[in-house]
């Protein structure tokens, strides 16, 4: 296993694995990207397998943990092309289902995907999915950063797969992209969620349902991974944050 690959949970019969191959025509921005497998007795769900441009590494990859014809589940969290762009090349290799926001079935064509019979559309309130002896709940994050935004929670390895939230723009390490110090790493988050957050209002909503569950890490799609207390630490920055709409005059400094 190379140095972009972490097992983040394994039982013996339930594996989740984190991902990090980086769209190389984009490395000197360092919003380092981050893709998600869960394997359950030899079936498996991708978490925003990402862009085409890592489509062929990621296979290979992803191979190692399961055989692709046995990915059940292909889950979008939102529809921006480094989570949703190799759509099409997961489509010709696999059978699985891809699951979304409804608001974004009818964008998958512009990615060249047209089996829209292979989407499972998720309503607004979000959903819950059994997964084996287990269940995927997919919660949802409006404007956070997308319009029509989830999370999914995996019941067994209490993983929150977070998407946008929680994304920090930091290089990517050589080894396990976890946080070190929170505190530390408060800074590689702020501007990002400022800019890319509806309002503290959704964040706190967000926080809130995040902080019902019983959750020992959560896995953004972009830089580290908070485990243990740093989750915590997190969701508390996370619901006294002011971004988006409560910095109206600072992206509209004429008119309110």
């Amino acid at each position: 296993m190379d140095n972009k690959t972490k097992v983040l949970y394994d039982d013996g019969h339930h594996k989740c694995v984190m991902f990090g191959f980086d769209d190389e025509s984009h490395e000197d921005s360092f919003l380092s990207v981050n893709q998600y497998l869960i394997v359950q007795n030899g079936v498996g769900v991708l978490i925003d397998p990402g862009s085409e441009s890592i489509f062929d590494e990621l296979y290979e990859e992803v191979s190692e943990h399961v055989e692709i014809k046995d990915i059940k589940f292909i889950f979008l969290s939102h529809q921006d092309p480094d989570v949703s762009g190799s759509i099409a090349q997961w489509a010709l290799v696999t059978k699985a289902k891809f699951i979304m926001s409804s608001l974004w079935v009818r964008f998958m064509s512009h990615y060249g995907f047209m089996e829209m019979d292979r989407v499972m559309s998720l309503p607004d309130h979000g959903a819950r999915l059994n997964f084996g002896e287990d269940s995927l709940t997919f919660i949802p994050a409006h404007f956070l950063h997308s319009p029509g935004n989830f999370s999914l929670y995996d019941t067994k390895s209490k993983v929150v797969f977070s998407g946008d939230i929680g994304a920090a723009i930091v290089s990517s390490p050589d080894g396990y992209k976890k946080v070190g110090s929170f505190e530390e790493h408060k800074e590689h988050l702020l501007a990002f969620h400022q800019r890319y957050m509806g309002s503290n209002k959704l964040c706190r909503a967000w926080a809130s349902q995040i902080k019902s569950l019983d959750v020992q890490t959560i896995a953004p799609q972009h830089g580290l991974v908070f485990e243990g207390e740093d989750t915590d630490k997190f969701l508390d920055w996370l619901s006294e944050l002011e971004c988006g709409s409560d910095l109206l005059e600072n992206l509209y400094p004429t008119g309110k």
